[in-house]
């Protein structure tokens, strides 16, 4: 890959002690002894306890056990022994991800006082690679919503504005990213739950390809309940595309058991120069239109990649985006079903039922996948492989493709107990929010890796991300795309109100 960009080489020759270096800049400092890890994680814990109270991002600490790892990896340095690439960096992890030791609600009041005995094996292997893991990020119950909040903590906040949500359901996990809580963070996506907080929050993620990364340990399912999730997978947040590309082969490979047969080696990207690289764009889409804020963003982007000598091929996708977010939303809400507690799934099956059969309202449509017979369940299965089959036709064409992330920035919190009636702002009006989902779920479907890269502000100063798609199992490509944008838009920037902190 080529070398940082110039957000990047600033955030490296930045100050030792800058909370909002990235995650690759911090693991220099710590093993260069600019810093100890010590220094940093209290550091961290300092601005937790002086953010997070408005904020609420964090909702769980173990500054103990955090002191007592960052005193050993320090001990390391001083005998000259490497822990790994992360090796004293401190870090924070999503809540429905299982942490030994520490507690893992998922948001859930059930769960409230769940600590588990082992760690995620992504989780596991994040430690292995030298990070010290410190507390936890909140999300919706059982991260079930593009906003984060629950009964059990509360409402998670934007970094950029309070009355806004940061998304979900990775919310907590990219408002600490952006408000320099921690020095990166582990979530999870299934309809958009990495994507969507990065987008709302102005940092980097990467929705890697389908079955790279184990879901072991993931809260939903239930607790000890082992087996991959379809389309569900675990990545981080962070706040550079070199951070992507750091942490995708910690954590991605076999899990314990198919370890034993076989090896994951992801190619390397595929150019060297942006020019070198065949960019297609699809930025807008009459099934869901991005409002004017974004598409002015987008377009910006579009014209400053032509200036600097970009291949910009507008195209449609391969694939038309209702039809792929209609075979999304039957996969991805059949995946749920088993979650569904018994009395709510009975009414869902007489939603489904008793509706007419020109009723294609979201409700209608949510229980009728969830409700869905084996053999619909299958059929969508079938059409989703000829949807992947033409995107890998698609890009022997061309190496990324440039999308939305959502039609919107974020949005102010809304809490409303039916969820079918909340109304998303939109220019002038309103969209449903249910509208909101088609490009992440029509992405996520078809198992493409999906970097989530910030493109700028909007006027009332709200960030912009742009998803960028790369070829299945080649997600070290989207995220060379997403390094060499950074030299274009100045790449991550942090929330005034902390940075001036």
């Amino acid at each position: 890959m080529s070398g940082p960009s110039r957000a990047t080489q600033r955030r490296q020759a930045s100050s030792p002690d800058d909370p909002f270096a990235s995650a690759t800049a911090l693991a220099a400092v710590i093993r260069s002894g600019a810093i100890s890890s010590r220094d940093l994680l209290d550091l961290y814990l300092e601005r937790v306890d002086r953010f997070n109270p408005t904020l609420n991002a964090i909702v769980t600490l173990d500054a103990d056990r955090a002191r007592a790892e960052a005193d050993a990896a320090d001990a390391a340095i001083v005998r000259g022994d490497d822990l790994g690439p992360l090796h004293g960096v401190p870090i924070t992890v999503k809540d429905s991800i299982e942490t030994a030791g520490m507690r893992t609600t998922s948001g859930a009041k059930m769960l409230a006082e769940y600590v588990p005995q082992r760690d995620a094996v992504a989780v596991a292997r994040l430690r292995a690679a030298g990070a010290i893991v410190f507390g936890k990020s909140n999300l919706p119950e059982f991260a079930g919503d593009s906003q984060s909040y629950n009964e059990l903590f509360g409402t998670t906040n934007n970094p950029w504005d309070p009355k806004r949500t940061p998304g979900g359901s990775s919310g907590g996990a990219a408002a600490a990213v952006a408000a320099g809580l921690t020095g990166l963070e582990l979530g999870s996506d299934l309809g958009g739950s990495l994507r969507i907080p990065a987008h709302f929050c102005g940092v980097y993620t990467i929705k890697p390809t389908w079955g790279i990364v184990p879901m072991t340990g993931h809260i939903p399912p239930p607790p000890g309940q082992e087996g991959d999730i379809d389309v569900g997978v675990l990545g981080p947040l962070a706040r550079s595309a070199a951070d992507l590309d750091l942490i995708l082969p910690i954590i991605a490979g076999p899990n314990t058991s198919a370890g034993i047969a076989w090896r994951l080696e992801l190619p390397p990207p595929r150019a060297e120069s942006l020019d070198g690289y065949r960019i297609a764009a699809w930025l807008d889409d009459p099934y869901s239109p991005v409002d004017d804020q974004t598409a002015a963003l987008y377009e910006r982007l579009i014209g400053d990649l032509a200036t600097v000598g970009a291949r910009i091929t507008t195209t449609e996708m391969p694939v038309p985006l209702a039809g792929m977010h209609d075979i999304a939303q039957r996969l991805i809400q059949a995946s749920a079903s088993a979650w569904v507690p018994e009395e709510g799934y009975l009414s869902l099956v007489e939603r489904a039922t008793s509706a007419s059969l020109d009723d294609d309202s979201p409700p209608v449509r949510w229980a009728r996948n969830i409700t869905q017979s084996v053999r619909a369940f299958k059929m969508a299965e079938q059409q989703r492989d000829r949807m992947k089959a033409a995107w890998a036709e698609f890009f022997t064409r061309y190496d990324a493709m440039l999308c939305p992330t959502m039609p919107t920035p974020a949005f102010p919190h809304d809490h409303t107990p039916d969820v079918d009636s909340r109304r998303i702002p939109f220019n002038e009006t309103t969209i449903p929010y249910g509208d909101q989902y088609a490009w992440l779920q029509a992405i996520g479907a078809v198992h493409l890796p999906a970097v989530v890269a910030p493109v700028g502000l909007t006027p009332a100063g709200l960030p912009v991300g742009i998803q960028i798609v790369g070829p299945h199992l080649e997600d070290r490509t989207p995220i060379d795309v997403a390094r060499h944008l950074e030299a274009i838009t100045g790449g991550f920037r942090a929330p005034p109100a902390y940075a001036s902190a």
